[in-house]
Formats: structure tokens, sequence, C-alpha cells
């Protein structure tokens, strides 16, 4: 009988573990009003500094779309709606309804999409808002731009220090929000997608809460011990690229094939280093602040580095070639995704300061930030300034 009872519990339980690990399939559907038939519909997994389209279809005649998305590894994906439109949203156990625009039909048209809300359940409730707190921050962000721009009398300079404000106060709020969503939403699983916002040393006590918190529930759940681990290696990886650290190198071809540049070329010379793409708006807007800056500071030991990340080799060069620029310049593989991940950044333009001895000074300047930096390291005598954000990619 106890052998029985054994072979009968031992099925019972191999039989529950099965339908927790049990891959899911959920229902993905909904309508783009403007349909662009050049595109299908693409479900996008991002890990890391890398992303891969998982599944694509089409979109029929009226306009609808559906996918039977096998879930294998719960978490944040993108849903892309034929590159005009995406939004991140939580892969798990809930079927979802999800609307687009689609195509902007405007005779001007401006990168600038609508808002898409998930219809969802509890864990796409946490998605959709960190999505709306996303484009209320890029909405602003436009606003101020615009408004400081068409302010009389201000000039450049002034206009970029006003813009810096204001955008370290939008950074403020947005992460304001970010703890507010850790603190009220800790009991479900999509509360991991608003972890990576938090990290700023005051937030260590609420990110260890907040996981605590889920390990309570489930301690083997996959995507949280996913999360730590990758939160262990970024803290490793902040601590190599610390100000006072040796810049990571790499080496990339020069516009004629000749030679590979990298950082490690440069010892000896202050180095500005800078990221940048042909199609980044904020990039080619930085342009004449760094050719300001090289103007005033290339034969005073200071040398430019630019690492474009275009995937398309003939845009980078038109771009070159449009822009004039008198300084060093080479093309990233892989579109940057390698030197990225090395560097640890996923909005450009990214901007750092090196020293003679190869050591990173500063990171993230832009326009005033960037020639104060300069200053600073070659008189030895600090400056105040405003860091710009990275827009993100």
């Amino acid at each position: 009988m106890r052998k029985i009872l054994s072979f009968v519990l031992g099925s019972v339980l191999l039989a529950f573990s099965g339908e927790v690990n049990a891959q899911k399939t959920i229902t993905i559907k909904g309508k783009v009003q403007f349909p662009y038939d050049r595109f299908n519909m693409e479900i996008i997994e991002r890990q890391g500094f890398d992303k891969q389209v998982i599944d694509s279809c089409a979109v029929n005649p009226d306009g609808t779309y559906e996918f039977q998305m096998k879930v294998e590894r719960p978490g944040v994906y993108t849903l892309d709606c034929q590159k005009w439109q995406s939004v991140s949203f939580w892969a798990e156990d809930e079927d979802l309804v999800i609307n687009f625009r689609g195509m902007d039909t405007a005779k001007i048209v401006i990168k600038n999409p609508p808002y898409v809300y998930i219809q969802g359940g509890p864990n796409n409730e946490v998605l959709n808002l960190m999505n709306w707190d996303n484009y209320r921050g890029y909405q602003l962000m436009i606003g101020v731009s615009q408004n400081v721009y068409r302010i009389p009398g201000l000039d450049d300079a002034g206009k970029q220090e006003v813009s810096g404000k204001f955008y370290n106060l939008l950074g403020e709020e947005s992460h304001a929000r970010a703890r507010y969503l850790a603190e009220h939403y800790a009991d479900r699983n999509s509360v991991l997608a608003v972890l990576p916002m938090l990290r700023k040393p005051e937030d260590e006590a609420l990110v260890e809460q907040v996981l605590k918190s889920l390990e309570a529930k489930n301690p083997h759940y996959a995507p949280l011990l996913k999360y730590k681990a990758d939160r262990t290696e970024a803290k490793a990886q902040q601590e190599r690229l610390a100000e006072g650290k040796i810049a990571p190198e790499f080496a990339y071809p020069t516009p004629d094939g000749k030679k590979n540049l990298g950082p490690q070329d440069f010892k000896g010379k202050v180095l500005v280093l800078d990221f940048w793409a042909s199609w980044c708006g904020p990039c080619r807007a930085e342009i004449p602040n760094l050719k300001e800056a090289y103007e005033a500071y290339h034969d005073k030991g200071v040398a430019f580095l630019s690492v474009s990340i275009d995937k398309d080799e003939a845009a980078w060069r038109k771009a070159m070639e449009e822009e004039n620029m008198p300084w060093s310049q080479v093309q990233a593989s892989k579109a940057g995704k390698d030197v990225m991940k090395q560097y640890q950044f996923s909005g450009i333009p990214y901007i750092l300061l090196i020293d003679k001895e190869g050591r990173i000074v500063a990171k993230n300047l832009r326009g005033k930030a960037l020639t104060d930096k300069i200053e600073e390291v070659l008189s030895g005598r600090k400056k105040e300034s405003i860091a710009m954000p990275a827009m993100g990619m």
C-alpha cells in the first residue's frame, strides 16, 4: 500500500510540475487602422543589447492581425507594427488585444507615433503605465525643446543649459514614477520590467524589497533568477566603467580601410570619444558643438574619435560627407552591438572624455558640459555644468 501511495503521489507531483513548467501559448491580436503592407507585424525579444525576431505575421486585408505566441521565456517583448509603431508588452499567460494607428498618413510625416494601449490583464497593466510614462516623457521633451528654442534673446549655449535643467527635472519625475510602480505593483511578475529603471544608490533597498516579495511567491521563477544574474553582471560592468577606470579597448576600420582605431591609439592625448549614427537626429544636432570643441582644443593635445553604429555603410559615408567632420572616424561592426554592450549605453549621442592615460574622466557629455570638462582636464580647475541626456534608440 505504501508503494502504491508513493507512486500515486509521485505521479501527481510530476504532473503538477509539468503543468507549472509547460510552455504557454497566448493570443495577441488587434487591428491596424492604416496598414503599411511593405512590412509584417513582428514580435521581438531583446536580450541585453541584442534583439531577435521570434515571430511575424502579415496584416489581413481588413486590417486585422493575430499571433499565437508560444511563450518559452516569460518577460518583456516588443510588438512592432510594420516599422511605424511599437509597444512593449509582458508575455506570460494573458491574451492581449493591441490596436495600432499604423502608417502616418499626414502630408508631413513626423516620427512621433501615438500612445498604444494594451488590453490584457494585471501584468500588462504595469506595462501600460510604464509605456504611458515613456510616451509622456518624450512628448514633454519635445515641448521643452520647442519652447526653449523660441525664447528670444537667449543664445545657443543658454538654450542648451535651460533645456538641460528641464530634462533633468523630467528624468527625476520619471524616476519617481518608476519607484511608485515598484512599491505598489510588487505582487505582479511584470514588476521585473520596472526594476531596471531603478539604478540609483537610494533605490537599492526598494529593489531588494521587491525581489524578496517575488521570491516569497515563487523562488524558482525563471525571469526572477535571470534578473538577479543580469543585475550582478551589470554592477560588475558599471564598476569596470566607473570614472577613473581604463576605457575598454576596441578597434574598428577607418573610412579608407587602411587601419583600425580605438581609444587605445590615442594615449598621450585627451580623447573625446563620440558614439553616433547617421539616422540619429540629436547626434547630427550635436556635431556643430563637437566642431567648435575641435577647433578650440585639437591643437592643445585633445583628440577626437567618432564611432558610428550605423548598420548601413553607405548611409554612414553619406552622413560623413554631409557633416564634414575633420577628425578620426570609424564604423563599429554589427551595428554597434558589441561596443554598446562593452560601454553600457543604449542611447546616442553618447560622448565620453578620456584622459592621457586612457582613463574615463566623464560620460554622457554634450554641448557646454563637454567643453567645461575639457577645460577642467586641461587646466586642473573644476567647472560646474550640466550633462545632457542621450536620446533612446
